[in-house]
């Protein structure tokens, strides 16, 4: 058989010098043999040929390029048919020929067969399913990338090497870049030190200028495992900002000071404090002298930057520093851009290096405005929307000048995207700010930002932006609560909201028929499939500001609502795509949850539909409607209001229907899977709520030893919440099924808190967290129930408990 073998193996390569033949009938026909080959054949007679090096050059080139175009092409037709063990092989044996092969041309083809397998061995969740050839790439990029950074004879290409290195680990994973941590880090310092002293003895600082960012960038990603080599890189660094003062020199000051901000921002207020004062003179010194720096010095957006992140590592003891860094910030905040209304002419005149844009107004008319100054202005924002939210009331005295430069930004029609969305979500961050003045004080604020934004929700174009603006609405409501619309808002409101409800679904019908055209193809799908993803996430905004205003206004605002309701129906119906269904049953959720017992009137509409959606294919759809099932069972209770006890009763029996298919979602064997542990979570919660609430609807006790089966919950920390709070009631009440005969049932219950506690699915300072250290600690007391229960725990979950009762 290995003779047979072979004999095919040296026919092959027949055929590759056949299909480089200069004779078009020879070529020809070698095309049509090749075609033939199976696939599995085919891969094995290419990478055959790849790796023989006594095959003549020309043949081997062409095997590279053919295996090269096979997984490209019929990627999906070959490689998942081959065997586990033929998948394996392969991968190997490329990784192999990488390293063996001399010849620069046939290196850099094998290189293009491993990035295109490479590529298609990652599926649509980016997971990688060759982490062997990622773990080759890395430790042949660093070490190229380190040894092209120390070649002292080349200066450019040393800046090069360390400008691929910053783009390296800017979108390197800290898990993976974490075992080469050690030896980066060795040599950055060392190539640090030597341009240190080169930049002192010659004046030489393109290579230092890019090492510093680098270390910027490793630090950035590893967080606090670069905690070790804080002591190696931060005297020099602070050196570089105390003595790098000439003009020269700015921009390599610039960066250093982007470092310093940067590692302490990694590394933690603890290990950073040891420096922090000296690091905040250097910083105040360069701030005085702000004022004379020219416009243009680079250090300034450095500066800006900087002094967000040490408000983020230093909290609220950075409010003493705000006098001194807001006068600058607000400056740069406040740019005004210079604009023009050119006529046609005028405008082809100017030159696109000047960094005008444009738009045609017609009549042979454009208005133009000059975009330099608008990257540090959106800069400046960012960091004002960074102070109001770190430092919160301690941003107050600044809350008033603030908004005056964010509200208007909603107009500014000539921005890139940060401009507004950073507009945009300052406004509930400054509410909570200004809080602390009083409610007159915020009333009035609120009544400055309220008509901007509803009037940016009725304007902007931009769905990206849009998004944003009707974020940051529903925030400022949840944030000034009942009464802070008035009639004519609610009006203009209403109006907003039907209309991009209905745009929503006409963009649906256009999209349907987009898809029936001639010229529909994969391409066009793709453009479609990205409108799709546009609308559904402007369709979940609208849900946010319905949530907002029915916590806020509760049952009151049911009127308003009703001119919404045949569009939230449409949203419901069987045949609308799962997003749809989703958010349509999240917003009659928050109807239930926050309208009852006002929401029965509806129930003709959402009952039905909610309970088909339980068991739908979309966990998504399950999530919402098991949610709507817990509402239901917790809030649909209607106290004396006569009139609408039969509605009472059909929320009770409703509960009763929907509790065998929540089981069945519990129970199903893919329950516990990544993209159903949610839905399945909150299925787990409904029936918690519904043995708390409408208990006469099961038989509780039957339920119970299956409930606890199925704890604890981790991934939804609302629900998880809940969850032990009804747990914590059973215990305290003794019940006898969840205890067990003598106790018995105690080390699974500790087994569920620890758990818990791992997976923090509780809060620090929440009561429920409280009500659950209580009962360890009530088990603590009795000692030889406390060592049973504690014995049956894992090394982990033992120290789960131990911090449970340290904290709470």
């Amino acid at each position: 058989m290995a003779a047979a073998a072979e004999q095919e193996q040296q026919q092959f390569y027949l055929l590759l010098g056949n299909l480089l033949s200069p004779d078009n009938v020879v070529r020809k026909q070698a095309e049509e043999t090749y075609e033939n080959i199976p696939g599995q054949s085919k891969i094995t007679f290419l990478l055959q040929a790849v790796r023989n090096t006594t095959v003549a050059e020309e043949a081997r080139q062409m095997a590279a390029v053919l295996l090269r175009r096979l997984l490209s092409a019929s990627f999906e037709e070959v490689y998942p048919t081959l065997p586990p063990e033929v998948q394996t092989a392969i991968k190997s044996e490329l990784l192999l020929i990488i390293q063996l092969e001399t010849q620069s041309s046939m290196r850099r083809k094998i290189c293009d067969i491993v990035a295109e397998l490479a590529r298609n061995l990652i599926d649509e969740d980016g997971n990688n399913q060759w982490p062997e050839g990622l773990k080759f790439l890395f430790d042949s990029v660093i070490a190229a990338l380190l040894q092209t950074m120390e070649d002292q004879g080349n200066q450019r290409v040393q800046a090069h090497a360390a400008a691929a290195l910053i783009n390296f680990t800017e979108d390197c994973p800290k898990s993976l870049l974490i075992p080469y941590l050690d030896n980066l880090v060795k040599h950055l310092h060392s190539t640090m030190v030597l341009k240190l002293q080169e930049l002192i003895e010659k004046g030489t600082k393109l290579v230092l200028e890019q090492v510093v960012t680098s270390i910027a960038s490793v630090a950035d990603t590893a967080e606090e495992k670069f905690v070790p080599y804080y002591d190696l890189f931060m005297p020099s660094l602070k050196h570089i900002v105390e003595n790098a003062v000439q003009k020269e020199l700015r921009l390599l000051r610039g960066k250093t000071i982007e470092c310093i901000s940067l590692i302490g921002l990694a590394v933690g207020k603890e290990k950073f404090m040891q420096d922090a004062s000296d690091v905040m003179q250097l910083l105040l010194k360069t701030q005085t002298d702000f004022n004379d720096l020219e416009d243009d010095d680079p250090q300034i957006s450095y500066m800006i930057s900087a002094w967000a992140r040490m408000c983020k590592i230093l909290g609220k003891e950075f409010q003493q520093y705000l006098p001194v860094v807001m006068g600058p910030l607000m400056k740069t905040a406040s740019i005004k851009p210079e604009v023009a209304l050119l006529d046609t002419q005028d405008m082809e005149n100017m030159s696109d290096d000047d960094g005008w844009e444009f738009v045609n107004l017609g009549d042979q008319q454009s208005f133009g405005i000059k975009t330099a100054g608008l990257e540090e202005k959106a800069t400046a924002c960012q960091m004002l929307v960074c102070y109001a939210k770190e430092l919160k009331e301690g941003f107050v005295e600044y809350t008033e000048q603030v908004v005056k430069l964010m509200v208007p930004l909603l107009k500014f029609y000539f921005h890139d995207d940060i401009l507004l969305q950073e507009s945009a979500e300052s406004m509930p961050l400054l509410l909570e700010c200004a809080r602390v003045r009083g409610p007159e004080y915020l009333t009035q604020m609120w009544h400055f930002m309220c008509d901007a934004l509803i009037k940016a929700i009725g304007t902007e174009p931009d769905s990206d932006v849009l998004s944003e603006i009707m974020h940051s609405f529903a925030k400022c409501i949840e944030v000034m609560g009942d009464g802070c619309l008035n009639n004519e808002h609610f009006e203009e409101l209403g109006g907003i909201l039907k209309g991009k409800l209905e745009e929503h679904f006409k963009n649906q019908e256009l999209r349907q028929v987009k898809r029936q055209d001639e010229d529909y193809d994969e391409q066009v799908e793709e453009s479609l499939q990205d409108e799709h993803d546009s609308d559904v996430y402007i369709l979940t905004k609208v849900s946010d500001i319905l949530h907002s205003i029915f916590s806020s206004y509760k049952s009151k605002v049911l009127p308003w609502f009703e001119q919404l309701l045949p569009q939230i129906v449409n949203l419901i119906c069987p045949h609308r795509p799962w997003p749809d269904r989703q958010w349509g049953l999240c917003i009659f959720d928050d109807v239930i949850e926050h309208c009852s017992p006002s929401s029965f009137k509806y129930a003709e509409y959402f009952l039905r539909p909610m309970l088909q959606s339980i068991c739908d294919n979309s966990p998504e759809v399950r999530q919402a409607a098991a949610y709507g099932i817990g509402v239901m069972a917790q809030f649909g209770i209607l106290h004396a209001i006569y009139l609408a006890h039969i509605l009472y009763f059909a929320y009770v029996t409703f509960c009763s229907e929907a509790f065998p298919l929540l089981v069945r979602v519990i129970q199903s064997a893919d329950a516990k899977t990544k993209e159903n542990i949610n839905a399945t979570e909150n299925c787990i919660s409904a029936v918690g709520k519904i043995m708390k609430f409408k208990p006469d609807c099961i038989n509780v006790e039957e339920v119970l030893p299956h409930w606890l089966s199925w704890l604890p919950l981790h991934e939804d920390k609302e629900e998880a919440v809940h969850t032990f709070n009804y747990l914590c009631d059973l215990i305290e009440s003794n019940h006898p099924i969840v205890l067990g005969p003598n106790n018995s049932n105690l080390p699974k219950i500790f087994s569920i808190i620890a758990d818990g506690e791992m997976n923090e699915a509780m809060k620090r300072g929440d009561p429920c967290t409280k009500r659950l250290a209580n009962v360890v600690r009530q088990v603590q007391t009795s000692g030889g129930l406390w060592t049973e229960c504690i014995s049956q725990l894992n090394a982990e979950q033992q120290a789960a408990i131990q911090e449970l009762l340290n904290s709470a």
